[in-house]
């Protein structure tokens, strides 16, 4: 019997300075609009510009932790960590769904105080002007993220592209308000397009810790994936079964290990070049994959897992 261990396919060059930029592009941003919206809400004394201020220190709180997540996660194996530090990726997007959640009851708690005793918002143009630049500013990092992120499969970047999604409905919200309480008189709008923001946030939250628990965990690859990769490595005419197929996920990287039955009688150089040929099958569909085979003679008997 023999193991065969393959490397798995890092992340380009290119891959890592959209990733990076990304996250630059990000800190910036958050760090523009908390200037802004504080200054803002210093002309106008506005209890919701206040919210969308603290929400946006939270988002440049949020990018700053991204950023340095995103750092460490480029970083190559090395000899503490053989596979990796994609995993910080996942950390960054949990801690990133527990700042998010603070934000959204925060508005929640805010909008209900607004209801009960809803006030008029001072000085609108003000108001209205800063909440157009940073819609702006906004959608134009979000587009950039979808890019990086369908590029790269980035879980941080995804993570931070989903509260900034929230962030454009948030800015909206607010503009909203601005309009109907200083141009109609309509006090509640606020409050009200504040409880929907939340719940939209609450929904953004919801994918994002699940993709995260998902790589912390280990979750087994989904059923298809693992199917098909039984049955690209039964393809070869040499392989009499395959069995112990275990998956997981590290930020965009997999890793796939399970064991081969081949004739007991065959050499072990044959048996190992029988690994390369399934490896390199396996690998085409594939790419970013470290492949871990195990060779074991047709009809030895031994433990397996009963799932």
């Amino acid at each position: 019997m023999t193991d065969t261990t393959y490397e798995r396919k890092p992340r380009t060059r290119a891959e890592q300075r959209l990733i990076r930029l990304a996250g630059f592009t990000s800190v910036s941003v958050a760090l523009t609009l908390v200037i802004l919206k504080v200054w803002a809400w210093l002309a106008t004394d506005s209890i919701a510009m206040l919210g969308s201020f603290a929400d946006s220190l939270l988002d440049l709180l949020a990018s700053m932790m991204t950023l340095i997540a995103v750092h460490f996660a480029l970083e190559p194996a090395d000899r503490e960590h053989r596979f990796g530090h994609g995993k910080l990726e996942a950390i960054a997007g949990l801690v990133q769904s527990c700042i998010i959640t603070a934000s959204a009851v925060y508005v929640g708690f805010e909008a209900v105080n607004r209801l009960l005793i809803p006030e008029p918002i001072e000085a609108p143009i003000t108001g209205t002007v800063v909440m157009l630049v940073s819609l702006v500013l906004t959608i134009a990092l979000v587009l950039l993220q979808r890019f990086v992120v369908r590029q790269t499969g980035s879980i941080a970047i995804s993570a931070d592209a989903a509260h900034y999604r929230a962030d454009i409905l948030t800015n909206l919200a607010v503009l909203v308000a601005i309009v109907a309480s200083a141009w109609f008189g309509w006090y509640r709008a606020d409050p009200v397009l504040g409880l929907v923001v939340v719940v939209v946030i609450f929904l953004s939250i919801r994918v994002i810790v699940k993709q995260s628990l998902d790589v912390l965990l280990d979750r087994e690859l989904s059923v298809q994936r693992r199917a098909e990769i039984l049955r690209i490595a039964s393809r070869n005419s040499e392989v009499l079964g395959v069995h112990d197929l275990r998956t997981r996920t590290s930020g965009t990287h997999e890793f796939i290990q399970f064991h081969l039955e081949l004739k007991p009688e065959l050499s072990l150089t044959r048996s190992h070049e029988i690994s390369d040929e399934v490896e390199a099958a396996v690998k085409e569909h594939f790419p970013r994959a470290e492949v871990i085979i195990h060779a074991d003679p047709y009809g030895l008997a031994e433990l397996q897992d009963d799932f």
